[in-house]
């Protein structure tokens, strides 16, 4: 399976995932550069999908639908497990409510297209309210393969490092992560994200140190979690 990532508006990330003739267009608003991509690779759009139904991932929708005949598939009907093929291969749909209640994330082969649950170098804000449906589901990702490639839904990189400096004045990755920061194409492995993303690094002792030393609850892996979040 492969993918082309396209920016829009400021900082926006949508995709084309494709296989040998077939392609599901996610969080598409950049619509004249993905038709014209697919067009060149003769790519039959074959769906029409969002990780969740926020207007700038799904803003790009109509216009991909009247253009082709492709088949809108909403994020709130998909469901856990549920596949997608193109051509031979699968996309398979994991639940990942807590950004939003119809946050879904797509995993295809040995990548994921995350939107606003998992970030490259951070995570989204919890508007659902459901904050341990948002720790469960980002433990879902976590427990993937650590070679596993992040394709989020906005480039926020360079904002989210100056944040895991501020939460880890001493974690040694940092420079590295952001010396390979390209604005073309925005992604990293699960392995990279565990290394710097705060969010996520609710098991590392440096962060556990941190929290007893502010003396936040740290005695289970959502305690912990909980903490970042309240603190920062």
């Amino acid at each position: 399976m492969n993918i082309q990532q396209f920016r829009y508006s400021r900082d926006n990330l949508g995709y084309l995932v494709y296989s040998t003739k077939e392609a599901i267009a996610i969080d598409a608003g950049g619509v004249n550069e993905i038709l014209t991509f697919a067009e060149k690779n003769k790519l039959f759009i074959k769906y029409v999908s969002n990780t969740h139904s926020h207007h700038d991932h799904t803003s790009g929708n109509n216009e991909i639908l009247e253009k082709t005949s492709a088949q809108f598939i909403d994020c709130k009907q998909l469901e856990p497990d549920q596949t997608l093929s193109l051509d031979t291969e699968n996309i398979k749909i994991i639940h990942t409510p807590g950004h939003t209640d119809d946050s879904v994330t797509f995993k295809a082969d040995d990548f994921l297209v995350t939107g606003d649950t998992l970030f490259n170098g951070t995570i989204g804000n919890c508007f659902s309210g459901d904050l341990k449906g948002f720790f469960n589901s980002l433990k879902q990702l976590m427990s993937l393969s650590k070679e596993t490639k992040i394709y989020s839904g906005h480039d926020y990189v360079l904002d989210s490092m100056k944040m895991a400096k501020i939460i880890e004045k001493e974690n040694p990755n940092i420079e590295a992560y952001i010396k390979d920061y390209d604005p073309r194409l925005i992604v990293s492995t699960l392995k990279d994200e565990l290394k710097v993303n705060p969010y996520i690094r609710f098991n590392a002792q440096s962060m556990i140190k941190n929290l007893e030393k502010r003396n936040m609850p740290t005695n289970t892996e959502y305690a912990r979690f909980k903490s970042i979040m309240d603190i920062y």
